[in-house]
């Protein structure tokens, strides 16, 4: 039985207007300028960097408290499925496979956008990044992981798993193949074609 990990946010989740509207609303009640686009086009560290940039780091404890107090409300709802991603956990299901969510939301929203999307998955883990996502995916046996950021081909390797990525969150197909990954895909649309080939290979003798 095989298991495929996947990221969250802009793998299986679009994320980016819930994003925005939350970190719209933080701005109007904490009276902090921040523009909404840049904070989507570089998603995927911990929540405590991206507000590093808005504000000073004494700042930043209590903020990020009250961006997670209103996240299930404003982002959660507004929360899709990525193009393919349905799909994607179909083809691993499907095959007799684990499908587990490791994440760099916390664990708490993770498993609400993931509930409130119906994306039927064995296990979330949150509030990781980078290589620090390896010790799940070890844990869990994981095969390979799929994401969008480099940080996730970093991720799969401390994982000891194969490093699929998608070219649907801050970097192109280029850059995702210059860092690194095993497999590179436009979306979760080719995802299930890549899955079917890669689980007919043979294995290395």
């Amino acid at each position: 039985m095989c298991t495929i990990g996947f990221d969250l946010d802009l793998t299986l989740a679009d994320t980016r207007a819930g994003i925005g509207a939350t970190f719209e609303e933080l701005s109007r009640r904490l009276g902090v300028p921040v523009d909404t686009d840049a904070v989507i086009s570089r998603l995927g560290p911990p929540l405590e960097t991206e507000l590093a940039y808005w504000m000073p780091a004494e700042e930043i404890p209590a903020a990020a408290d009250l961006y997670r107090e209103l996240y299930p409300r404003i982002a959660v709802p507004a929360t899709t499925t990525m193009p393919g991603a349905r799909e994607a956990v179909a083809a691993v299901r499907e095959a007799g496979g684990r499908v587990i969510v490791v994440t760099g939301k916390n664990t708490a929203d993770a498993k609400r956008t993931v509930a409130a999307l119906d994306l039927h998955v064995d296990a979330v883990e949150g509030a990781l990044f980078g290589a620090g996502k390896g010790v799940p995916l070890a844990s869990f046996g994981a095969d390979a992981y799929v994401g969008d950021h480099v940080a996730d081909i970093a991720a799969a390797r401390a994982g000891d798993a194969v490093s699929v990525t998608v070219a649907t969150g801050p970097y192109t197909a280029g850059e995702l193949r210059e860092h690194g990954a095993d497999v590179v895909l436009a979306d979760l649309r080719e995802f299930g074609a890549w899955f079917r080939r890669w689980r007919a290979e043979p294995p290395l003798a």
